[in-house]
C-alpha cells in the first residue's frame, strides 16, 4: 500500500499552489467579479501548460494522468480560481482523442488551444434534449462542444447573453446549441463525449474537495482566534465537532476521488459507480462545508470582506452546474445493481497503491480456507458479534493454526505478519459473522504486554493467549468517569512487592470468560489525573474480584466488576508506575482504527440489496424504485469511504507516517455512518425490519441495535471528534 504522492506530483501540487497564491488571491477573486473570469490568470495557466495537461505529449500537451489533473483541480478549488480550467482540461483531452482518429476539425480546434489559449467549454446535457442550456465557462468561451444524440458538434456562436448573474459569480452563460460543426458521429463519438463528462465530474469533485477543505481551514483558524465568553469559540464542542466531522468527510472525499481514478486505471467493474460516488459526495460535502464555514464566522461570515461567503457561494454553485447532484447518486445505484455501463476517460498511469499486497492476500486466503473447513453449521448458528459467540474449541483451533494473532512475533505464537496481512486476516472473521471483539481485545492487551510487560508475565501470559487457552477483558470505565478514563478512582496501593487494588469498573465486557483484566488504576491521587495512573494485568481468579452481569438490548452481556483488597505481584504491572498514560495511548491507537466496521457495513449493504431484489413495491422489485436505489447507493458510498479512511489509518500506522488523528477519524466516520445507514435501512424495510428473525430484514434489525453500541465502544464519538478537531485542524482543546 502506498498513499503518498510521488515527488513529481508533489512538485506539480506545489507549483500550482504557488501560482494560485499569487494569481488567484482573494483580492484577485473579488476583482474578477461579477464576470468570474481573470484574463491574467488564464494567461498564466496557459503558460504553465495547464489547459492541455491531459493532451498526449506527441500532440503538444503535457501527457499527464488523471490523478495529476485531480491534484491541479483541487488546488484550483482551494483558491477559487476565476477561470474555466476544468472545462479546458476536459475539452482539450477530448479534442486530442478525436484528432488521433484523424479528425481535422478537432485537430484545428486543439491547435487554437495550444497556440492561442482559446477557451473551449462543453455543454453538460444532450443538446437534442436541451437545445438551450447554461454552459460552464460559457460567458467567455470561444467554442462550446456539445453532444447531440450520437454526434459531437462544435459551436462558435449561440451565446444568448454575455453573462448570467448567478449565485457565485461564475462565468456562465446560456447557449443555443442548434447547428454547429459536426466533429464526429457514431457510437464511438458518443462514448468519447460521455467519457469527457465523467472526467469533468471527477475533476469538479476534486475542485469541490479543495473548496471544502479551504472553507473548513478558514473556519478553524477563525474559531481558534475568536474569543467569546472568555475562550476561543473553537474550544466549544458545538463549533469544533461539526468542523471535525467535515474534515473527516473531506479527507474521505479526496481518497474517494483518487480511488475512482485507480478503479478506472484497473478497468474495475465498479469504476463507473465509484466515479459517480465521488461527484455526489463532493457536491454534498462542499455545500455543507461552505454553510458551516459561514456559520462559524457568525455575522462576519455574511460580510463581503470575509472570504467565508466566497466559499459558501462557490461550493454550492459549482456543484449544481450539472443539475441535481442526487441524480448522480441514482446513477451510482444503476451502475452497481442495474447493469448501467459508463463510458470512462483514460486515466493514464496511476502511481498510488490502495492494495494490501500479496502477502496480505495470501494470509487472507489461508484464513478463509480455515473458516470454510472448520466453521460448522452448529458454530455458525452460535455466531454473535460479541463475546456471546465465543467458542473455546474453535478458538483453540485458531490458536493452533497461529491465526488468532498473526501480527505477533513467532516467538510469542504469531506469524510476524505485517499490519496489512493482519487486517486482511481479521476481515475474514467479519465476513463469516464470527465475532472478533474478544479476540481483538486480547490481541491489543497482548501487544501491551509485549511492549511494556515484565519478562515473567510475558512468559506466563502470552503463550496462553496465543494458544487460545485464555482471553482478556478491559477494565477502563467506571460509574463516574465513562469515557474520561483518566478520571478513574480505582486505587492501587503498593505493599512491598505487591499491589492492593480497590474499586469498581463498568462495562468490563467478556470478564466472565477472561483469564485477565487489563486494569486502569490510580496510583498517585495527588498527581494530575493523566500522570497518576498505572496499568495492571489482573488475573481474574485472584481473590477479591466479583463479576456481576449487565445485559444490553443488543443481546450482549457486559459486566460491572468489583475489586476488594485484590492483591497481585508487581510483575503484573504493565508499564511504569504512574506511567499508564503511555500504555493506554498505545492501546487506544490499536483500538480506534475503525477498520473492523468496514466489513460489517459491506455485509449490511449486501443484505439490504438482497431484500430490494426480492421484495416488490407495487408491480416491480423494490430495487427499481428511485428512492430505494438512492438509499442503497448512499449506504454503498459510506461503506467505500469507511474502507478508504481505514486503509489510510492502517497505512499511516504501518509506515510510521505523520498521524493527524486518522484512527479516530476513521472510527468516527465508520460507526456514525453505520448507525445512520442501519436506521435508514430499518425504516426502508419496515415493518418487516422490526421483527427479530433470520433473513435480510432481521439482519438490518440486528445491525440497528449493534450500531448504537459502536458509537460508544473504543471511545465515544464525541471524544474522538475532539481529537480530530485538535490534531487535524489545530483547534483548541475542548474536553
Amino acid at each position: 500500500m502506498n498513499l503518498e504522492l510521488a515527488d513529481d506530483q508533489l512538485l506539480l501540487k506545489d507549483s500550482f499552489e504557488r501560482l494560485f497564491k499569487v494569481e488567484s488571491s482573494s483580492v484577485r477573486v473579488r476583482a474578477a467579479e461579477p464576470s468570474g473570469f481573470d484574463a491574467a490568470l488564464w494567461r498564466e495557466l496557459a503558460e504553465m501548460g495547464a489547459l492541455v495537461m491531459r493532451v498526449p505529449e506527441a500532440q503538444g500537451g503535457g501527457g499527464f494522468g488523471l490523478l495529476d489533473a485531480q491534484i491541479v483541480a483541487e488546488e484550483a478549488g482551494k483558491a477559487l480560481a476565476s477561470a474555466p480550467l476544468i472545462e479546458a482540461i476536459v475539452t482539450s483531452a477530448l479534442l486530442a482523442r478525436l484528432a488521433l482518429a484523424g479528425n481535422g476539425a478537432a485537430l484545428a480546434l486543439l491547435a487554437r488551444v495550444t497556440g492561442e489559449s482559446a477557451i473551449i467549454s462543453l455543454a453538460l446535457f444532450d443538446a437534442g434534449e436541451r437545445a438551450e442550456q447554461i454552459v460552464p465557462g460559457g460567458a467567455v468561451a470561444h467554442v462550446v462542444l456539445a453532444r447531440d444524440g450520437d454526434r459531437i458538434v462544435a459551436l462558435n456562436s449561440g451565446r444568448q447573453e454575455d453573462f448570467l448573474e448567478n449565485l457565485a459569480d461564475l462565468p456562465i452563460a446560456r447557449w443555443q446549441l442548434s447547428g454547429g460543426t459536426v466533429l464526429a458521429q457514431g457510437p464511438e463519438a458518443s462514448a468519447a463525449f460521455a467519457a469527457a463528462l465523467e472526467e469533468w465530474k471527477l475533476l469538479t469533485a476534486a475542485e469541490l474537495n479543495g473548496m471544502a477543505r479551504r472553507a473548513v481551514e478558514l473556519a478553524a483558524a477563525y474559531a481558534s482566534e475568536r474569543i467569546q465568553f472568555g475562550a476561543p469559540i473553537g474550544g466549544y464542542q458545538g463549533i469544533a465537532h461539526p468542523l471535525a466531522n467535515l474534515i473527516s468527510d473531506i479527507d474521505g472525499g479526496r481518497l474517494l476521488n483518487w480511488w475512482a481514478a485507480s478503479r478506472i486505471a484497473e478497468g474495475a467493474a465498479d469504476a463507473g459507480a465509484t466515479a459517480a460516488m465521488s461527484f455526489w459526495w463532493a457536491a454534498k460535502t462542499a455545500g455543507q462545508a461552505g454553510e458551516t464555514g459561514l456559520h462559524t464566522h457568525g455575522g462576519y461570515g455574511l460580510s463581503l470582506e470575509y472570504d467565508a461567503q466566497l466559499y459558501h457561494r462557490r461550493t454550492k454553485a459549482r456543484a449544481l452546474l450539472a443539475g441535481d447532484p442526487n441524480e448522480t447518486l441514482i446513477a451510482v445505484g444503476r451502475r452497481l445493481w442495474q447493469g448501467e455501463v459508463a463510458s470512462l476517460p483514460d486515466s493514464g498511469a496511476f502511481p498510488l497503491d490502495f492494495s494490501y499486497g500479496p502477502a496480505a492476500e495470501a494470509l487472507e486466503a489461508e484464513t478463509e480456507a480455515f473458516f470454510a473447513d472448520n466453521l460448522t453449521p452448529e458454530l455458525r448458528a452460535k455466531a454473535h458479534f460479541s463475546f456471546e459467540g465465543h467458542d473455546w474449541d474453535f478458538h483453540k483451533k485458531l490458536g493452533e493454526a497461529r491465526l488468532l494473532f498473526p501480527s505477533w512475533p513467532e516467538e510469542y505464537g504469531g506469524r510476524g505478519a505485517d499490519p496489512y496481512a493482519d487486517t486482511c486476516s481479521s476481515n475474514v472473521w467479519e465476513r463469516h459473522g464470527w465475532g472478533r471483539v474478544g479476540t481483538g481485545v486480547t490481541d491489543m492487551v497482548g501487544h501491551m504486554v509485549q511492549w511494556f510487560g515484565h519478562p515473567e508475565t510475558k512468559a506466563e501470559v502470552l503463550p496462553r493467549l496465543a494458544h487460545g487457552e485464555a482471553t482478556c477483558s478491559l477494565g477502563y470505565s467506571e460509574p463516574g468517569s465513562g469515557s474520561d478514563v483518566f478520571a478513574a478512582r480505582t486505587r492501587a496501593v503498593r505493599d512491598g512487592d505487591e499491589w492492593v487494588i480497590n474499586g469498581q469498573k463498568m462495562f468490563t465486557s467478556g470478564a466472565e470468560l477472561a483469564s485477565y483484566i487489563f486494569l486502569l488504576t490510580r496510583t498517585d491521587p495527588d498527581a494530575p489525573k493523566h500522570k497518576g495512573i498505572t496499568m495492571f494485568l489482573v488475573p481474574v481468579n485472584t481473590p477479591g474480584i466479583e463479576i456481576r452481569p449487565i445485559y444490553t438490548f443488543q443481546d450482549e452481556r457486559t459486566n460491572t466488576t468489583f475489586y476488594a483488597d485484590v492483591r497481585i505481584p508487581d510483575r503484573y504491572r504493565v508499564g511504569e508506575v504512574n506511567g499508564g498514560s503511555a500504555v493506554l495511548i498505545g492501546a487506544l491507537s490499536l483500538e480506534q482504527g475503525g477498520g473492523s466496521y468496514t466489513t460489517v457495513q459491506q455485509y449490511m449493504l449486501a443484505q439490504a440489496v438482497d431484500w430490494a431484489r426480492n421484495t416488490r413495491l407495487g408491480h416491480a422489485p423494490a430495487i427499481e424504485d428511485r428512492l430505494v436505489l438512492s438509499r442503497l447507493a448512499r449506504t454503498a458510498t459510506h461503506g467505500v469511504i469507511s474502507d478508504l479512511l481505514s486503509r489510510r489509518s492502517l497505512w499511516v500506522r504501518a509506515e510510521r507516517k505523520e498521524d493527524k488523528a486518522y484512527g479516530p477519524m476513521s472510527k468516527v466516520f465508520a460507526v456514525e455512518t453505520y448507525n445512520r445507514d442501519s436506521t435508514d435501512l430499518l425504516d426502508m424495510m419496515a415493518p418487516d425490519s422490526i421483527l427479530r428473525r433470520p433473513g435480510p430484514a432481521g439482519q438490518i434489525e440486528r445491525d440497528h441495535r449493534r450500531s448504537s453500541a459502536s458509537t460508544i465502544y473504543a471511545g465515544a464519538s464525541e471524544v474522538l471528534r475532539s481529537m480530530v478537531g485538535e490534531k487535524a485542524l489545530g483547534l483548541p482543546r475542548n474536553r
